[in-house]
């Protein structure tokens, strides 16, 4: 490959790009707001009279993106457009978003360059902030106690024990400075006391849970000491740690801080391993691992001198883990005004649900979940519908530095926007000075943008004390007026490269497809399947397609601009929408004969079906991810229509060929190629499919999800408790396939508000659904929506007023819920 046409792989803000470097100079635009490394890029207009800006060693696309104010150091470095003004960002002509596959098959941007931009003084006050945290550690728990050290200052979830007396919560909560741990459960601590009921979980190996910790404890010694002796590697022989390689890694960083680096997670220190030495670590257990990117860069003298903390500081910025952008979430805040301010005063944002104490006392999310069951059930709101969203709440210790934070009151009302700092969640015992209390985040604010009210109030937030922020809402909040002057505002964050993280659903559909290659979105009606899909398409294709116009990743379901985008993308041949059905066949789909005009009439000639095209466009352009979405996938014979295309389908045989009976011709499957489809389990359940299909594809269940609806009312009736209570009939009489999904009772995503709305739902979608379950047997029908609403003699749905279908409802399913 010449000089010139040179391409990298670079990964920024957890998103892959094909970088492109400068030819020794960079063009700068008339209008827009990007630089550009090709004369010839679309973006441009009459290019040969652009101005140019030296980059003699091909990094201002870089240094520009790290600048902590874009528009200063464009303006110091001459980066302006024909407008006179700064030019913030990077054109696609220099770093093209590719899917993941893509960029596999490239060299990853070198070392040495990423060198000459990195400045390890912006990263020095951190290396000694870690150095505090293990410093502090080794103070509370010196290395001499250990070997007699008891569980009681050992183990999480002990009630009486505060958080600095114990050793795994300073490790997982107390010490952020020495890189993160936090996540999944409790159990890679080895053993902990559940906060629940009390009960020690341990590994059931062990007769007790003394007999657990003495050996535990021996390992982590163990440890410790092979690890100061130069033998990382044979930790991997201590089999009472070895389910815990995070906390056995953090716990060297802290009593052994040069025998390996701060990577703590085994598929981050793999990730970095092939950025340094490509297949050197196949082989290898998880400390052999480490220790061997420990030798490799002790072994170059690019790094010679540099702590073990910096080195991991430079690995992080230069070849990132695919990692989610920065979150955005939004915290609901209640009580009195002056409350509110001093929270804010004091850098917090209060977190109005303290029913169960400190988050960091549970073990994970069930146990959580647990408590505050077990709080609703017997405490003075027994009978209440829990307000509280456990998973959202349990993601809150998940926050990281940098994150943002939305503070909110009412349903329109923006009290402050921040970002995470320090520790991020914390627990207030309420008895400090300023009697604060409760959960809390710790937050920079941003005090250009700390309050104002949106135009149009958001569906939720009166009723949600926690949720993520859409992109379009994130804009929305951003576009809120100043609340001091400019001169007095700091600048408004550039455009970062990365779009905010993908959502819940959105994320499990990205990480099936990215696993294997295609996934089916499977559940009962109505719980969003086809909407998830084309969520999907606009996002994860829209960020790869900034060539084309009219195309917003961010954009909305239902809005205008959403419509454009599936226009934009179908017309550009990335995304492809077909349906399946009875009559659809092998021939649609691979290839069939057609009739096609020649000099002496029709004559029969293979034809490519959808599948074909779409797998040919792939392979021309393998920068660029395609994606094919079936819905009703189930409804047609898919043995038949895949034919021999299911072999080459699973990921691991991408690019190999098959050869198609018909044409002769060798099919294959490119690795940029993704196929997403829809199933309704109500027709038929992924039981009934064929298992050689089965087997190649992964399966994302969506059930109906009240959330949306929680807090929303028809007149008396909670539209989240109506849900709730009638799918719960369901599944004791029929089973959990046949619910009834929220989306039925969503207008353009937005719950319904009146009576007569929600009437005609109930009598024109919901109730002949409910018949076909219940095969006409009024008396089960009955038995769904009560007799007050069903005549089981008349064989009909009673003949009732809108206003009084829903009050019939409402007593029986949210007041007199009986015989659930």
């Amino acid at each position: 490959m010449a000089d010139g046409e040179r391409r990298y792989a670079v990964t920024i803000d957890g998103r892959d790009y094909e970088l492109s470097p400068s030819p020794g100079e960079v063009i700068l635009p008339e209008h827009g707001g990007k630089i550009h490394h090709s004369a010839a890029c679309g973006h441009l207009t009459d290019s040969a009279r652009l101005p140019r800006r030296p980059d003699p060693d091909g990094l201002v696309w870089r240094r520009l993106l790290d600048a902590p104010d874009p528009a200063a150091f464009a303006a110091s470095a001459g980066l302006l457009n024909g407008r006179n003004r700064p030019v913030t960002g990077v054109c696609s002509c220099a770093l093209r978003p590719v899917p993941h596959s893509h960029a596999e098959t490239l060299p990853y941007w070198p070392v040495d360059e990423a060198l000459r931009v990195f400045d390890p003084e912006q990263h020095r006050a951190a290396v000694e902030a870690a150095d505090r945290d293990a410093e502090r550690i080794r103070a509370e728990f010196p290395w001499e106690d250990w070997a007699g050290l008891p569980l009681r200052r050992y183990a999480l979830g002990q009630p009486d024990m505060p958080g600095h007396q114990v050793y795994s919560y300073l490790l997982e909560f107390g010490s952020k400075a020495l890189g993160s741990i936090t996540g999944g459960t409790a159990k890679k601590h080895f053993v902990y006391q559940r906060k629940q009921n009390g009960a020690w979980w341990f590994d059931r190996r062990y007769p007790d849970v003394a007999t657990a910790w003495e050996d535990v404890r021996a390992g982590l010694v163990a440890a410790v000491t092979a690890a100061r002796e130069g033998r990382v590697r044979d930790i991997d022989d201590i089999a009472s740690v070895r389910s815990g390689i995070t906390v056995v890694a953090k716990t060297l960083r802290v009593y052994a801080p040069d025998a390996v680096l701060p990577v703590y997670s085994d598929s981050f220190t793999r990730h970095y391993l092939e950025r340094l030495a490509p297949g050197s670590s196949a082989k290898l257990q998880p400390f052999a691992r480490k220790e061997l990117l420990k030798a490799l860069v002790d072994k170059d003298p690019r790094f010679a001198g540099w702590p073990p903390q910096l080195v991991w500081y430079f690995l992080d910025w230069w070849a990132p883990v695919h990692r989610t952008a920065p979150r955005t979430v939004r915290i609901a805040v209640s009580g009195p005004e002056e409350e509110w301010d001093r929270f804010a005063a004091a850098g917090l944002v209060p977190v109005g649900v303290d029913l169960v104490g400190d988050l960091h006392g549970y073990a994970d999310e069930k146990e959580l979940a647990g408590a505050y069951e077990e709080e609703y059930a017997t405490s003075a709101l027994a009978g209440a519908t829990p307000s509280v969203d456990v998973p959202a709440l349990w993601g809150l210790l998940g926050l990281r530095v940098g994150d943002w934070v939305v503070a909110t009151r009412g349903r329109s009302r923006v009290l402050g926007v921040g970002r995470v700092t320090g520790d991020g969640y914390v627990w207030l015992p309420g008895t400090s000075p300023d009697g604060l209390s409760g959960h809390a985040l710790t937050v920079e604010w941003e005090r250009g943008r700390p309050g104002g009210r949106l135009d149009e109030p958001v569906p939720g937030w009166d009723t949600h004390l926690i949720s993520d922020v859409s992109a379009d809402l994130w804009r929305r909040i951003l576009d809120l007026p100043l609340s001091g002057s400019a001169a007095e505002a700091p600048p408004v964050p550039a455009e970062p490269v990365a779009l905010p993280p993908l959502d819940g659903a959105l994320q499990r559909i990205d990480d099936a497809l990215e696993r294997r290659g295609q996934a089916v979105l499977f559940g009962p009606p109505g719980t969003g399947k086809t909407y998830h899909a084309l969520r999907y398409a606009v996002r994860r294709l829209g960020e790869l397609s900034a060539d084309l116009p009219d195309v917003d990743p961010q954009a909305e379901p239902g809005t205008a601009a959403f419509a454009a985008t599936i226009e934009a993308l179908t017309a550009a041949g990335r995304l492809t929408l077909t349906t399946f059905h009875p009559s659809y066949g092998y021939e649609d789909f691979v290839e069939g004969l057609r009739p096609v005009k020649g000099a002496s009439g029709f004559v029969l000639e293979p034809v490519d079906g959808v599948f074909k095209r779409v797998c040919e466009a792939a392979a021309a352009d393998p920068g660029q991810l395609r994606l094919l979405v079936v819905d009703e996938l189930n409804r047609g014979n898919l043995p038949r229509i895949l034919g021999e295309s299911i072999t080459v389908l699973e990921k691991d045989k991408r690019g190999l060929p098959v050869t198609l009976p018909l044409s002769g011709t060798a099919f294959r499957v490119p690795p940029n190629v993704r196929l997403l489809g829809t199933m309704n389990t109500a027709d038929r359940s992924i039981r009934m499919l064929d298992s050689a299909v089965r087997r190649r594809f992964a399966f994302i269940e969506l059930l109906p999800d009240p959330g949306p609806l929680r807090g929303s009312q028809v007149d008396q009736l909670d539209l989240g408790v109506f849900l709730d209570r009638l799918n719960a009939r369901i599944r004791t009489r029929l089973d959990r396939e046949k619910q009834i999904g929220h989306a039925f009772f969503l207008a353009g995503g937005v719950p319904v508000a009146t009576a007569a709305e929600f009437a005609a739902i109930v009598r024109g979608e919901i109730l002949p659904l409910l018949q076909e379950y219940a095969y006409d047997d009024y008396g089960l029908l009955a038995a769904f929506l009560g007799e007050e609403l069903v005549d089981v003699a008349a064989h009909t749905l009673r003949d009732l007023a809108d206003e009084e279908l829903v009050n019939r409802l409402y007593e029986e399913l949210q007041v007199g819920a009986g015989g659930e």
